[in-house]
C-alpha cells in the first residue's frame, strides 16, 4: 500500500485512550454494530475539531488480526476518513488481516482498498468460530455478509 494522503485540516490520527471508550461505544452503536467486543487499547481514532470523527479497531487473535468497528460519524462522511483509517490499520497489521462486513457497498469499499473475498473454510480457527454465526445467518436468511482478507505485502492469499 502506498503512503497515506494527508488528513483534512484540523483532523488528527491517534491511538485511543481509556477515556475514549464511551465516545467509541456511542459511535459504534450509531452504526448498529456489535458493541460487546470493544477494547479501547485496540482502537485508533481520527478526531476533527476535537470531536471523534472516526474509529477503527485492530483486534488480535492467534494467527490472525481483524479490522473491525470501523465507523465514521455521519457529519464527517465523504471526506476520506474511513478510507484513510482502513488503509492505516491494514498497514499496522502484523498477521493475516480479515474483516467481516454487511452489504455489497461495504464489500466494494474494502475491495477498492485491496481486500479480497475469503471463504469461511480457509479462515484461521479463531476466526472460524467468530465468523461462523454470521456465515450461518448468510445462508439461512440470505444476508449479504462478506468475509474478506487483506493480502497485503508479504502476506499469503
Amino acid at each position: 500500500m502506498s503512503c497515506l494522503p494527508p488528513l483534512p485540516t484540523g483532523c488528527v490520527l491517534r491511538p485511543a485512550r481509556p477515556e475514549d471508550i464511551w465516545p467509541i461505544r456511542r459511535l459504534v452503536l450509531s452504526a448498529l454494530l456489535d458493541p460487546t467486543q470493544l477494547r479501547w487499547s485496540q482502537f485508533w481514532l481520527i478526531t476533527c475539531e476535537d470531536t471523534l470523527a472516526a474509529c477503527g479497531q485492530l483486534r488480535n487473535f492467534p494467527d490472525a488480526q481483524e479490522l473491525g468497528s470501523l465507523v465514521v460519524a455521519s457529519k464527517w462522511r465523504g471526506r476520506g476518513l474511513g478510507k484513510y483509517l482502513a488503509q492505516y490499520l491494514a498497514q499496522q497489521a502484523t498477521q493475516p488481516l480479515y474483516l467481516e462486513c454487511l452489504g455489497r457497498r461495504l464489500a466494494e469499499f474494502y475491495g477498492n482498498l485491496g481486500f479480497i473475498p475469503a471463504h469461511w473454510q480457509d479462515l484461521p480457527p479463531a476466526l472460524k468460530s467468530k465468523f461462523g454465526l454470521s456465515t450461518l445467518a448468510r445462508q439461512i436468511f440470505r444476508l449479504p455478509v462478506f468475509i474478506m482478507k487483506y493480502p497485503g505485502p508479504g502476506r499469503n492469499i
